[in-house]
């Protein structure tokens, strides 16, 4: 599984990112958090809310902060 985290290293971004690194981690899930910081990269993706997470190229959510439990929800479905 690959999660992506996408923004420009805003404190909501990285506080995405941790969220999201704490949920693999409690889950027990292997999965790949990468923090993509190229808005090039964004833009092709079509993201234009940051933060973004994206899990195995589908975007889950966009503008905000997910909080861990709603994570490892989301990497459960996944």
């Amino acid at each position: 599984m690959k999660i992506e985290i996408f923004g420009k290293g805003c404190p909501k971004c990285q506080k995405t990112e941790e969220n999201a690194r704490k949920a693999v981690q409690e889950s027990g899930i292997d999965a790949e958090v990468v923090h993509i910081y190229d808005e090039v990269e964004m833009l092709k993706r079509g993201i234009i809310d940051n933060p973004a997470l994206v899990i195995d190229g589908e975007l889950k959510i966009g503008g905000r902060v997910p909080e861990i439990e709603e994570i490892k929800k989301l990497l459960t479905e996944s």
